[in-house]
């Protein structure tokens, strides 16, 4: 079965074709195959521009909005994220599993475009590649990629399509929000990696609170890590038997780690900076209650930590 992931990404960036202004973005061709989207690079972007860019990472398959949770007292703004298609929205498209570098330049590659190029082991897992002629990624980076970048994303992915890319940096009003909207997804990476059967997964609803925008990479880094493993809220729908969720459970907020408890920016440092040496554990929301569809009981696992999402957003 084919989702048309990189279709609807494609359909979903045309219908915004004529309101880059109001986004705050810029639109460039940089050859009659390759166009590129800057969400906060050279532009200003915004928060619409955030949630676009998130709606693209989850190729349409995901409604995306803010709404308002408490923090230190206030209504403080939260993305939210529901999907009925969890899988294909949030594993073959959303999840920054492409590591892209060309020469001097290196961003985290999301969206559609990986289910084309089809270079993770996931994909030969699920059986799933896309071929289309027109591929939409999105990158997070502070550099606008240059042709050399699109001519190496055509040869992974063993063809000559059309490529669109949507760049934001990390320190971005639209970075801040489209990495903050992965809640969903982080949950549902942590299920596949302890062993559950993902698949099992039907619908999802994610909340994570959207920090401060940083002046840096590495704090926008730890504050956006920091938005989903201390503050990160995901409700999943799920079949098949309760003993499987009862055990698997524990094991997936992101408090069953050995890493958790300090803001991530702290725990990065410690790490000198590699994220290889940060325990897999860690990478996961800090609440998870699975529904399961055919019992009708409910499981709650772990809890939200208001103190360290103060520390790291610089509430006092």
């Amino acid at each position: 079965m084919s989702f048309a992931l990189n279709l609807r990404s494609a359909e979903l960036l045309g219908s915004v074709a004529e309101q880059t202004d109001s986004l705050r973005i810029a639109r460039q061709e940089i050859s009659d195959r390759y166009t590129l989207w800057d969400f906060g690079v050279e532009t200003e972007g915004g928060l619409n521009a955030g949630l676009l860019l998130s709606r693209l990472c989850l190729a349409g398959l995901a409604d995306v909005s803010l709404t308002t949770s408490p923090l230190a007292g206030m209504d403080w703004p939260t993305v939210a994220v529901q999907t009925d298609h969890p899988l294909p929205a949030c594993l073959f498209s959303q999840y920054a599993g492409w590591s892209v570098s060309v020469d001097k330049f290196f961003g985290m590659g999301s969206g559609p475009m990986r289910a084309a190029a089809s270079q993770e082991p996931l994909f030969e897992e699920f059986q799933y590649r896309e071929d289309s002629e027109h591929l939409v990624g999105i990158l997070e980076t502070d550099t606008l990629p240059t042709a050399d970048v699109f001519d190496h994303l055509a040869e992974k992915s063993g063809s000559s399509p059309r490529i669109t890319l949507a760049v934001a940096p990390t320190a971005s009003q639209a970075g801040n929000v489209q990495i903050v909207a992965r809640s969903v997804e982080t949950a549902l990476h942590k299920l596949h990696e302890v062993g559950f059967d993902v698949q099992r997964v039907r619908s999802g609803f994610g909340t994570a609170p959207l920090p401060p925008v940083a002046t840096d990479f590495l704090t926008g880094l730890g504050r956006t890590n920091d938005a989903i493993l201390y503050g990160g809220r995901v409700t999943l729908w799920v079949t098949g038997d309760d003993e499987s969720l009862e055990t698997i459970g524990p094991k997936v907020p992101a408090s069953s780690s050995n890493d958790y408890g300090r803001p991530f920016q702290e725990i990065f440092k410690a790490a000198n900076h590699d994220f290889y040496k940060i325990d897999p554990l860690l990478f996961s929301p800090a609440e998870i209650v699975l529904h399961n569809l055919d019992t009708g009981r409910v499981f709650r696992f772990g809890e939200t930590d208001e103190a360290v999402l103060q520390a790291s957003f610089g509430v006092s």
